[in-house]
């Protein structure tokens, strides 16, 4: 990370420039003015972000926000709350943005700015490798008896909603309450953002989860902002150079590829 730092901060000192003359009443200016950026996270989408043995969240959703706040001058300060909440917290000003796994939909764009994509993933299908043979045979989760979870309020609840019509969905308030009904045989799948699939399939590989290698659809994730035109242009920049760089490149080995990070969890 004090490598990241450093070559993000290097680079980036003509942006941080811009920061000093920020509009007052902007978001910008409400940041610089607390000294605090409140960034809005679920602390629950493993690798993107999740809650570590100290309380702190970690993952590439926050290192991300992390370097947000370092080259603007301030410190981070992460607000977990369920992924439903996110954007209405943004929209009422609890939060400055919000860092969470959030695809950049049309839907979602006509109440919010996004800046990105900083990472392209898709939806993943999760279960257990006895269910593998029924859903094939099956044609899939569109089926009657079939009962699938997924996160309220997200892109994989409405995946399943138009795709798997015939399914039951029970949506859940976080990633690891719709892990828990499937390991529980309360459903037959979960439908989420590709790596979150992958890594509880991984961390849950005694329970015999599986995560299918192909993704379901295309899902740009991007930071979500209320309506600035400095901080738009500062994100916008700022994302430019950390691509350039090859810093982002980093980060997201680091966290989608790289596993050591797991022993840091509860």
């Amino acid at each position: 990370m004090k490598k990241l730092t450093f070559i993000v901060t290097v680079a980036f000192a003509f942006v941080l420039m811009s920061v000093a003359i920020a509009p007052a009443g902007t978001v910008l200016d409400r940041v610089l003015q607390k000294g605090e950026l409140a960034v809005g996270t679920t602390g629950s989408q493993p690798p993107l972000n999740v809650i570590n043995k100290e309380g702190k969240v970690i993952g590439l959703d926050a290192d991300l926000a992390k370097l947000i706040a370092l080259n603007m001058g301030v410190k981070v300060r992460f607000v977990t709350m369920p992924f439903p909440e996110l954007l209405p917290a943004l929209q009422k000003g609890k939060v400055d943005m919000v860092i969470s796994s959030m695809t950049m939909t049309l839907e979602r764009n006509v109440k919010v700015a996004f800046i990105g994509p900083y990472y392209i993933s898709g939806k993943g299908l999760l279960t257990k490798l006895a269910t593998v043979a029924t859903l094939e045979a099956a044609g899939g989760l569109d089926m009657p008896g079939m009962k699938v979870a997924a996160l309220e309020g997200s892109t994989s609840q409405l995946f399943v909603e138009k795709a798997a019509p015939k399914a039951k969905l029970l949506t859940t308030k976080s990633i690891d309450e719709a892990v828990n009904l499937l390991l529980e045989d309360k459903v037959d799948a979960v439908v989420a953002d590709y790596p979150v699939c992958a890594f509880s399939a991984f961390r849950h590989r005694d329970k015999n989860l599986t995560a299918g290698e192909a993704r379901l659809t295309f899902e740009p994730l991007g930071i979500a902002v209320e309506e600035d035109t400095l901080l738009i242009n500062w994100l916008e920049n700022f994302m430019m150079v950390l691509a350039g760089s090859g810093d982002l490149e980093r980060l997201q080995k680091r966290w989608l590829q790289d596993g050591s990070w797991i022993k840091e969890l509860p």
